[in-house]
């Protein structure tokens, strides 16, 4: 490989090759059984003789830092300690602006599936057409791209993606009224982008996501958390100067309750009162097991106050994050350039590849398979928790989505922890709470096998009992 070494400063050469290689290998920017280059190569192009080279590695192969394979060359040694933490060189030097110090730590990312995962917004990537997405890909790899292209991300895509929530969800959107992003929290960001200034008030679902809220938080909005009843958001408790409002109002996160129609109509007029826009993230909605979804509000919407948000991340793969943002014809020029100032246009092989997917009814044809089986998986763990823990937690009811709620009469938090302690991963939901924790349990099943399902929630109430 083609290593740098330095031979800045003083002193003997082959002493100052011998500590960079040897503190290479100490970090792990070397790793066992890399191969170095020759001594003569390497000799060449630090322009020293080749024998400063070689005291230099024989000295490493001495202290078994190195080692010599006849014909082959020379390696790192296999037989080494765990790399040492590399670190920056100095805690001291610039500081973030107050705003981003005043957030909470950052949600850690998903780490080792748990023995029994529960965890919420993981859909199970054994359902993937994964050789059939590769196939596409590859596809598109071969026929490249070589020039920047529209912010507003692949045309054929666009295109996709209008036609098909036009037919599943009746939302009313043109190719060119659709942006694609990178998952719904890039739409998030470019709203925020586009619309607020800091100290802006945000109204949010409470409870709700929190990555939404600290999203909108990080861009200096004063975030407000707004009650949720059975009916959706309580629109009557919106606060004054409020500019934008989040909502999920097909499958509100993370109670799972729709927002009634009286309830939409009165938000839209709200809207159009405040002179505020609402951001619609169509959360979940995808994967609905009974009834018929009320329409969206951005079907509702006749006065541009709707930007409808959705996510190929829950219904596909995470890793491949991809999203959309229908936006008000007022915002959509606004948004481009915030697009393209950020990454331009983002992964357009991948957007292409999506593109043919849908085209193909592939993306239908996956939905309509996924649902059946997150459907079997959401009736095991209704029936399951009804019979195991009614005395302690009310299953919320819900018809969509890959998780539940269960609300309860006491903290949990102390039951989760000891519930992951023994390798069961679940949420509480007051860790998605402001300033009024609830008690209860949000419950993924994305990721659960239904035959996992009474062997996971057994293990909850062990440690429920070992209070």
């Amino acid at each position: 490989m083609d290593f740098h070494v330095s031979l800045a400063g003083r002193g003997d050469l082959s002493v100052r090759i011998y500590r960079q290689l040897r503190d290479a290998v100490l970090d792990g920017r070397l790793r066992a059984g890399e191969r170095l280059p020759p001594t003569r190569e390497l000799a060449r192009r630090l322009a020293v003789s080749r024998n400063t080279v070689a005291v230099a590695y024989d000295r490493l192969t001495a202290d078994g830092f190195l080692t010599g394979r006849v014909g082959a060359g020379t390696y790192v040694s296999d037989s080494l300690p765990a790399p040492r933490r590399r670190s920056a060189p100095s805690a001291a030097g610039p500081r973030p602006k107050p705003v981003w110090r005043a957030l909470p730590p950052a949600v850690a990312a998903f780490a080792e599936a748990p023995r029994f995962d529960f965890r919420v917004g993981i859909p199970d990537a054994g359902l993937f057409p994964l050789e059939t997405w590769r196939r596409f890909l590859a596809r598109e790899l071969r026929a490249g791209v070589a020039h920047y292209a529209d912010p507003g991300g692949h045309p054929a895509l666009r295109s996709a993606i209008a036609r098909h929530a036009g037919v599943s969800r009746s939302v009313r959107a043109a190719a060119d009224d659709v942006l694609v992003t990178q998952g719904a929290q890039q739409a998030l960001d470019l709203l925020c982008r586009v619309l607020l200034s800091p100290g802006d008030r945000v109204a949010v679902e409470e409870p709700g996501y929190r990555l939404a809220k600290l999203l909108f938080a990080s861009h200096g909005a004063e975030v407000v958390g707004v009650p949720v009843d059975g009916e959706g958001l309580d629109v009557s408790a919106l606060p004054p100067r409020t500019k934008l409002v989040y909502v999920t109002p097909s499958h509100q996160f993370p109670l799972g309750t729709p927002m009634s129609l009286p309830r939409r109509a009165a938000l839209l007029a709200w809207a159009s009162r405040a002179d505020a826009l609402v951001v619609e993230d169509d959360y979940d909605s995808e994967f609905r097991f009974s009834d018929r979804p009320l329409e969206p509000l951005q079907s509702l919407d006749r006065d541009g106050r709707v930007a409808y948000v959705g996510s190929f991340s829950k219904t596909l793969l995470p890793m491949l994050r991809l999203g959309f943002l229908v936006a008000p014809a007022s915002l959509r020029e606004a948004l481009c350039h915030a697009r393209q100032l950020s990454d331009w246009h983002g992964d357009l092989a991948a957007q292409a590849a999506l593109a043919r997917f849908v085209d193909e009814g592939l993306f239908a044809r996956h939905l309509r398979r996924a649902t059946k089986v997150y459907a079997e998986r959401h009736e095991r763990l209704v029936s399951t928790l009804d019979r195991r823990f009614a005395d302690r937690l009310r299953v919320v009811p819900s018809a969509a989505g890959l998780h539940l709620c269960a609300l309860a009469d006491t903290d949990l938090e102390p039951i989760a922890a000891r519930a992951s302690a023994a390798g069961v991963a679940v949420q509480t939901l007051s860790d998605l709470c402001g300033g009024f924790p609830q008690p209860g349990l949000v419950l993924g099943y994305g990721s659960i096998p239904v035959e996992r399902i009474d062997d996971g929630l057994a293990a909850l109430d062990g440690a429920w009992g070992s209070a």
